[in-house]
Formats: structure tokens, C-alpha cells, sequence
């Protein structure tokens, strides 16, 4: 896909300073993430999803998923395309029939479906340069990421971005 990267969900954190969950979206080719602040309902959506939590009720993204296969209708790809006012902007690209569906969506909701529908995730190549963060080495394992990342988080301003 032209201007865009295939991510993976590497994991949810937390920003100490902010008390903010962070979704830490990783590169599949590269050892580059995006860290994306979101609300605390979004992220325990996404971690439920992630460590196959099971509930007696259908949650809000659970339903949507839902709906959406009650209509015939795929999640083929999410696209995170930008950060505006600081704010990220993602996009849901659906398949319903031969009708090709874009909904704009905000990243943290569009995460928490492509993790329950198994679509691929894609970051603009833009974005990943201008916040995107780089480590030199592959890490061994995902604290030694956190542990960078919250050293990171240490030293970046709002005007980094």
C-alpha cells in the first residue's frame, strides 16, 4: 500500500506523567514505533481483545464487529493517516459487496476492531517520520521497549510533535 507501513499492535502502556494509556503500534519490517495516546476504555478494550478475555455481554467494539457481520460487511485495513492538533486520525476502509466503504474513525476505536477482526493495521509513511520513534537495536523483549519508551516520554514535549 503506497505512503503506508503494515503495523502491529506491540502493546498498551501507560504515560506516568499523563496517567494516559499509550497503544504502542510496532513495524513489521523495521524496529520503529508509533505511540498513540488513548482513553482508558479504548485501551482496556484493545488488552481484553489482546489477552482473550471473555465476557458474558458484547462491549461496544465487540457489537460493532458484530453489526458489521450481520450486514455482510468486512474490516479489510485500518489506516492511521495523521496527527492534526494533536490528535490522530485513522480511517476504517470497509467491504460490503462490491461497495468499498471509508469511515473516519478515531485510531484507538479502529485499533480495538482490527484486533478483533484480524485486519492489518497501516501507518502514513508521514506520520511514521515526523512520530515515529526508532530504537538502534531490535529489543529482546517488550519491557526493555517500555522501559525505553518511558525514557523517551521522559525528555519529549508537546511541541516534539
Amino acid at each position: 500500500m503506497d505512503g503506508f507501513e503494515k503495523m502491529v499492535v506491540y502493546g498498551v502502556s501507560f504515560d506516568v506523567a499523563s496517567k494516559q494509556p499509550i497503544v504502542l503500534l510496532k513495524s513489521e519490517r523495521a524496529n520503529r514505533f508509533l505511540p498513540i495516546w488513548i482513553g482508558h476504555p479504548e485501551a482496556a478494550a484493545i488488552l481484553m481483545r489482546l489477552q482473550e478475555a471473555e465476557l458474558p455481554r458484547p462491549m461496544t467494539h465487540d457489537l460493532f464487529t458484530n453489526v458489521l457481520g450481520s450486514l455482510a460487511t468486512s474490516l479489510e485495513h485500518v489506516l492511521v493517516t495523521e496527527l492534526r492538533d494533536n490528535t490522530f486520525y485513522a480511517v476504517l476502509h470497509l467491504q460490503s459487496g462490491e461497495t468499498e466503504i471509508d469511515v473516519d474513525s478515531r485510531p484507538s476505536d479502529a485499533i480495538a476492531l482490527a484486533v478483533r477482526t484480524n485486519a492489518p493495521i497501516f501507518a502514513s509513511l508521514e506520520l511514521l517520520d515526523t512520530n515515529g520513534v526508532e530504537f538502534d537495536q531490535e529489543p529482546e523483549d517488550i519491557e526493555e521497549v517500555v522501559t525505553e519508551f518511558k525514557d523517551f516520554l521522559d525528555s519529549v514535549t508537546p511541541d516534539d510533535f
